[in-house]
């Protein structure tokens, strides 16, 4: 297939909207670029700088236990003594409020967790964008999404030392790059029917971020096929900060190819390589 000039403008267009979009939501105020820490929950009670109340988890969920001079909000509604949020469910997660801080209660790999989250946080002030490879129609390539018989539990390995992440995968996608038959197990994607793949590649490291890259898949075709579009590999929040739990790809997402396409290193990382 013969790609014209007025094609590839077109393309080269089209993937700079949606990276100004994708790139609009990282920054925005309250994202992953605003975490200012991590806390793990128990069943003691702590207290955690710039974060008001007493923490802790257990049977019943996660609970604050909130002073008088302490405020906390939830859905708008200011709470008061002891609050219960309940069992959080595993990637899932409840936002509360303080002054301009936004406090997200979240649960990864089994844990309980807090993530405050400012809009002045260093990391979110001083971004600048991520760097991406030129947009090229050639990463943009057919597949087929075959499903497993049922979903197979796969427990990854995470961002966190001793963490894991176990996901059910419904299925694998297959492909080919350089003319090579390929692979990838598949997670279910954000979009219902839609998929996600994690994968490492050849230029993992040297100019891709080392752990992980992301590619989203939109519901396959009646006959399986999807389009796997490379430019839109999108780095996750682990690449910019340690703050983040990350899942990192399942035994086997490795590509024996550079994928020279999608988001590149993230400024901050190689700024903090240059530094050590």
């Amino acid at each position: 297939m013969t790609t014209t000039l007025a094609d590839r403008d077109a393309f080269t267009r089209a993937w700079a909207d949606w990276h100004h979009r994708h790139e609009t939501r990282l920054a925005d105020p309250h994202g992953f670029l605003a975490v200012t820490a991590l806390h793990w929950l128990s069943g003691t009670p702590q207290r955690f700088d710039e974060v008001p109340g007493a923490w802790s988890t257990g049977a019943a969920g996660v609970e604050v236990v909130l002073d008088v001079t302490e405020e906390l909000a939830l859905d708008g509604v200011p709470l008061a003594g002891r609050h219960v949020f309940g069992v959080v469910p595993e990637r899932g997660g409840v936002l509360a409020t303080y002054g301009d801080t936004v406090l997200e209660i979240a649960k990864r790999g089994g844990h309980d967790i807090l993530r405050p989250r400012r809009p002045d946080n260093p990391l979110r002030a001083r971004y600048r964008g991520t760097p991406a490879y030129e947009p090229d129609p050639r990463w943009v390539v057919p597949g087929r999404y075959v499903p497993f018989d049922e979903p197979r539990p796969t427990t990854v390995g995470a961002a966190v030392d001793g963490l894991l992440h176990v996901y059910d995968a419904p299925g694998r996608v297959e492909f080919e790059l350089d003319g090579q038959p390929l692979a990838l197990t598949a997670f279910p994607g954000a979009e219902p029917g839609g998929l996600l793949v994690l994968f490492t590649d050849a230029t993992s490291g040297v100019t891709t971020y080392a752990a992980n890259r992301s590619l989203a898949l939109d519901v396959p075709g009646p006959d399986g096929s999807v389009s796997l579009d490379f430019t839109r590999a999108t780095n996750l929040p682990c690449a910019y900060t340690d703050l983040a739990t990350c899942p990192l790809p399942p035994a086997g997402n490795h590509l024996p190819v550079a994928v020279e396409a999608g988001e590149r290193i993230p400024f901050e990382r190689l700024e903090d390589s240059t530094d050590a």
